[in-house]
């Protein structure tokens, strides 16, 4: 399944880094930004996840909140949200449930070999809890400025 835009917020739960339950659907009435990564502790995502803890404050600001979703396990996230002093909400989709609903998992090539994994995804929901906006196959340089100036714009 992919998203399009106009659609609404997939009705999913996920687990966050403390095991709390996060019910997407929940989160609507604000804006909302869902994006996806690969894997916690990683050179990529530790980046993406510092930058967008970085701009937490102008989220904020905004009414919009932001949530970071990879398929480890509820412990790893904790550990890597404590290790680098993350301020985003890290959320566990162990089962993959969610990147199936948003249709981030994906087969990816690296080295010849073929393998399925996260495609780094970032959707910026409205407050209506529709999608306006969504990158796929995301470059982490400068990426989460371009999130938070799109979220302005709504």
């Amino acid at each position: 399944m992919t998203l399009a835009i106009g659609d609404t917020v997939p009705s999913v739960t996920l687990l966050d880094a403390d095991g709390a339950a996060i019910d997407l659907k929940a989160l609507k009435g604000a804006p909302l930004v869902v994006y996806f990564y690969p894997k916690a502790d990683t050179p990529g995502c530790t980046v993406e996840a510092q930058d967008f803890t970085r701009l937490a404050p102008e989220f904020a600001r905004l009414g919009a909140q932001v949530l970071a979703v990879s398929r480890d396990a509820p412990a790893k996230l904790c550990k890597f949200r404590d290790k680098y002093g993350l301020t985003v909400r890290l959320a566990s989709d162990e089962d993959g449930a969610v990147c199936e609903a948003f249709g981030t998992w994906v087969e990816k090539q690296n080295y010849g070999r073929t393998y399925m994994g996260i495609e780094r995804s970032t959707f910026l929901f409205g407050a209506d809890g529709k999608l306006v906006r969504e990158w796929r196959k995301v470059r982490v340089k400068g990426h989460a400025d371009a999130v938070l100036e799109a979220a302005q714009a709504l």
